[in-house]
């Protein structure tokens, strides 16, 4: 009875239960009676990042510090949902960047991919995204993201293609003006 209230009075619940009801299955039934409970905590995980912004990301940890090296975390895993079909997406994002006078916290970059791929999303928009807040709050002379991920609505459904992977790129400031720049990005994401 108790899930029931509360499936009631949390919206996401209720929504679950529709979707289940929808598909022709009993939300009420014994093994599916905890499933909207379960997977609403799941989406709020899934789209956490609604919570976070780049304004809380940057606001401590960022340091003046004039760098004139190429600062770059590759390999950053991230899972985020795909915004047109609410299926998973995921994994490792490259970002890098040329200081100006402020350098962040190394975690930094890793919260800013996570609170974008935290969201519905597509892939092209969340590494547009990126860049332009770690430009924004640390003012580099350049900034670079690459995102490679696996998409489960292109792996599940429409063309089924198990092993295709898409590859985003956002280039600014020096990395799109400056041949020298970009070629040091490319060479560090090769170098292993």
């Amino acid at each position: 009875m108790a899930t029931r209230r509360k499936r009631e009075t949390d919206p996401l619940q209720g929504a679950v239960g529709d979707l289940l009801a929808a598909l022709g299955q009993d939300p009420r039934a014994a093994d599916l009676a905890a499933t909207p409970g379960r997977a609403a905590e799941a989406w709020r995980v899934f789209t956490r990042g609604y919570a976070t912004g780049a304004e809380e990301i940057f606001s401590e940890g960022v340091f003046e510090a004039p760098n004139d090296g190429m600062v770059l975390v590759r390999d950053i895993e991230f899972f985020s949902v795909c915004e047109h079909h609410l299926v998973p997406f995921f994994g490792v994002c490259h970002v890098a960047y040329l200081p100006g006078r402020r350098i962040a916290g190394l975690s930094k970059l890793a919260r800013l991919v996570d609170a974008h791929a935290r969201r519905l999303q597509v892939q092209e928009r969340m590494t547009r995204d990126i860049a332009r807040d770690l430009e924004k709050h640390l003012k580099p002379r350049g900034v670079a993201v690459r995102a490679e991920a696996r998409h489960l609505c292109m792996m599940m459904r429409g063309v089924e293609q198990k092993r295709a992977s898409v590859v985003t790129t956002s280039l600014l400031g020096a990395f799109r003006s400056d041949p020298a720049a970009l070629a040091e990005f490319h060479a560090a994401l090769a170098a292993r």
